[in-house]
């Protein structure tokens, strides 16, 4: 029923198995990987005919986990899978972003690459299986791709070696220092994601050069299953020769789109560019609708061209600066009066406002994946409405785009963040693209680490960003420093580099021509290196290190360690003391299994009460020692004062003045302050307080000026009659009836039930 070919490959210690023909038969290419025990399966569909009017490549990457691959059922109310998460959306940009220039120009058809991970064995990640999986399913789909591309995962340890393939949690652990993704073709480097702790260049290209090495291992497997399972390729006319028409146009508008490329302004570049292209489709007016459509395709070649020549040619950008050069930066902090911390990072005609918001453990992120429930004490949030670019757009859900930019500078920032033992507070930064003209992603790196500074967030070190761009013609190429949004779109390659003055703690790069050598890749570094390192000194010019302390309107958080075995008495039962120190004192406490507290709130004094509560509860009363309690009870004999939280001592009526009293009531009410001297602790942790021994303004102790009780043996007392208590509620009147308790017979050798401390018995 079933004709199933398979290839395997022993690769990174484990098997990695591409299988065709079992599954999703229905599928132009449908393929079922398995790492270890991580299965995920690839189906792709392709439209036999491209829609009318057509004129860009319909290309979608939908990646998904199932939450059953890991034996779990999704938290919240519906119980199944929704919209995409951030790692889905993701990990579908991991896809897309390699494969998508591997199709011919010209290519319009619409394709859909669905990935769905079927089993998770909790080690091996499953989006270095999807993008394998995915290039195997274009590969034998008989579409026109281009490929096949390898991937892989590349870590850099403590000892200096590099790992293959490590689960994310090493990859970035105690001895990791590098998580890398790439994905190559046979004889180039097409995308790369990563995030380190301060690489040097030549750290991170060993990286990239050791993923690409073992990429080829991928491709080969991929094509083996190729030759075993191919469909017949489609015949698809791409031929799209313009040449005529683009002649044609350069003398309509050559001149014209030169002279708006030499404008410096974004603004008015862009209004001439939108002049010399309504000229040229108004001289194809009256021709055919599919002539017209080559037509506007023509005009964006042409463009393309006389921006490209000039670079190559002439050293000449669009701006007017040199390779090399960095555009002006202004950059400000403290600008936003209520914000925990802000800064506005300006570079050229890229503009960000960033915001840093310091909140308590309980606003930390939950996240629900295969691996379980964990939590993030750091979250950078990347906005970019239509206005950033004078256009009207929709504004609504979080695009795919602004997730990817977001993570990129969540990643380039998260390695310079200091632990939680340090700063024990949950950190968000919020960057809001304001202007846009090329890599406001890095604008997001340099304004969220200066917000996070004017925030009081001591960073190891501050950290830039910045975007390299290349041309490539021939052998000919140029590496630009700090590219525009238009230097991006008709370049080969996007390269993002972030990093401190130790080294790189973000690599980000796309490819779109198959040729980057590692030639390339080495000039491109070490310009960024340059580039990074003035646009610090510009930042430092704002601002050179974190705060001392945390703006006025942020939540002071305080750090206490208690004993495990009191985390019992600081919690109570059912949560009750806990709950009640919250509202009594106003504070937020958060206490971890290992006995951590952390008090926080606006308001010193409610902390300094809160951790005087805590303390008191887990701290062991001392004989001698004067203490500040409230009364709680009183009871015939007396009053129960609660101190120290959790503890309270009972003060007998003759412990509350000098003088005799009649009435406790005379003396205290309940819930009123008093201060108290601990003068016995039983072998039952009973306490024994006095009041008479302490000035009650002042908290000093007083000389005690009572004469001391004559001690008598137990056995006399029973001699005295009436002068002592029989059981509980009963007095002796009389001798006849001695000092009897228990019995006559006992006399006076019980003083009273076993439950009464001594001290209630004189």
């Amino acid at each position: 029923m079933f004709d199933t070919k398979t290839v395997s490959l022993e690769w990174g210690g484990k098997t990695l198995t591409l299988e065709t023909g079992r599954i999703a038969r229905q599928a132009d290419g449908a393929v079922l990987a398995t790492y270890g025990e991580t299965v995920v399966l690839c189906a792709v569909t392709a439209a036999k005919s491209v829609k009318e009017g057509q004129d860009f490549f319909p290309l979608t990457v939908h990646y998904q986990e199932k939450f059953s691959a890991a034996g779990r059922i999704p938290g919240g109310f519906f119980k199944r899978e929704g919209r995409a998460t951030e790692k889905e959306t993701l990990t579908s940009r991991l896809i897309d972003r390699p494969c998508r220039p591997l199709f011919p120009e010209g290519f319009y058809n619409e394709i859909n690459v669905i990935c769905q991970v079927l089993s998770y064995d909790g080690e091996t990640e499953p989006d270095i299986v999807a993008m394998i999986a995915a290039s195997a399913a274009l590969t034998i789909s008989g579409v026109p791709f281009m490929g096949p591309i390898g991937a892989a995962r590349v870590g850099f340890n403590t000892d200096g070696e590099y790992v293959l393939n490590p689960t994310v949690e090493s990859a970035l652990g105690e001895d990791g220092r590098l998580d890398l993704v790439v994905a190559a073709t046979q004889d180039a480097v097409m995308m790369v994601e990563s995030e380190a702790k301060e690489l040097t260049e030549e750290e991170m290209l060993g990286a990239v050069m050791f993923a690409h090495e073992e990429s080829r291992k991928v491709i080969g497997a991929i094509i083996d299953l190729a030759e075993k399972a191919a469909k017949d390729p489609w015949e698809v006319d791409v031929s799209d020769d313009t040449s005529d028409i683009k002649e044609k146009l350069r003398g309509i508008v050559g001149d014209d789109i030169a002279a708006a490329y030499k404008l410096t302004d974004k603004s008015a570049r862009s209004d001439a560019l939108n002049e010399a292209r309504a000229k040229a489709k108004e001289a194809f007016a009256g021709e055919e609708p599919q002539t017209q459509m080559v037509a506007n395709k023509a005009v964006k070649k042409l463009e393309s061209e006389i921006v490209r020549g000039a670079i190559i040619k002439d050293g000449t950008r669009i701006d007017g600066r040199k390779l090399d050069q960095v555009r002006p930066i202004e950059a400000m902090v403290g600008l936003l009066p209520r914000t925990h911390g802000s800064a506005l990072f300006t570079r050229g005609e890229t503009q960000a406002i960033c915001t840093t918001t310091l909140g308590t453990k309980d606003a930390e992120q939950m996240i629900d994946g295969l691996e379980g429930l964990s939590y993030s004490n750091f979250m950078l949030h990347y906005n970019f409405p239509p206005y950033s670019v004078g256009e009207v757009g929709r504004f609504g859900f979080t695009s795919r785009r602004e997730t990817g930019h977001g993570k990129l500078a969540f990643r380039a920032l998260r390695p310079v963040l200091p632990t939680v033992e340090d700063f024990p507070y949950t950190i968000r930064v919020l960057s809001d693209i304001t202007e846009s003209n090329g890599s406001s992603s890095m604008a997001t790196v340099c304004g969220g680490a200066l917000s996070m500074m004017d925030a009081g967030v001591p960073l190891t070190r501050p950290v830039s960003g910045i975007a390299m761009g290349l041309i490539l013609e021939g052998d000919d190429f140029a590496v630009l420093s700090d590219i525009l949004g238009d230097e991006d779109h008709l370049g080969d390659m996007d390269f993002k580099v972030a990093g401190s003055e130790e080294g790189i703690t973000s690599l980000q790069m796309d490819i779109k021509v198959a040729g980057i050598t590692q030639e390339i890749m080495t000039k491109a570094l070490e310009q960024a290196k340059a580039g990074r390192a003035h646009i610090l000194g510009e930042m430092a010019k704002a601002l050179t290190g974190a705060r001392t302390e945390v703006s006025k309107h942020a939540p002071r958080i305080e750090t206490m360690q208690i004993d495990k075995s009191k985390i019992r008495d600081v919690i109570g039962t059912g949560g009750k003391v806990i709950r009640e120190i919250v509202a009594e004192t106003g504070a937020k406490v958060d206490i971890d299994d290992e006995g951590t507290i952390k008090i926080s709130s606006s308001n010193a004094d409610e902390i300094a009460a809160a951790k005087a509560w805590i303390e008191g509860i887990v701290e062991e009363a001392e004989v001698g020692k004067v203490y500040t309690g409230k009364v709680v009870n009183i009871v015939d004999f007396g009053a129960f004062v609660n101190f120290m939280g959790g503890k309270d001592g009972l003060v007998h009526v003759s412990e509350m003045k000098n003088e005799r009293v009649d009435k406790p009531t005379d003396v205290v009410s309940e819930g009123q302050e008093v201060k108290v001297k601990v003068l016995e602790i039983d072998n039952r942790g009973k306490v024994r307080l006095s009041m008479r021994v302490v000035d009650q303004e002042t908290g000093e102790e007083l000389e005690d000026t009572r004469p001391p009780r004559e001690n008598k043996p137990r056995g006399d007392r029973g001699d005295r009659g009436g002068d002592r208590r029989g059981p509980r509620g009963n007095r002796s009147r009389g001798g006849d009836r001695g000092g009897r308790r228990d019995g006559g017979s006992k006399g006076g050798d019980n003083d009273g039930p076993a439950e009464m401390p001594d001290f209630l018995k004189d």
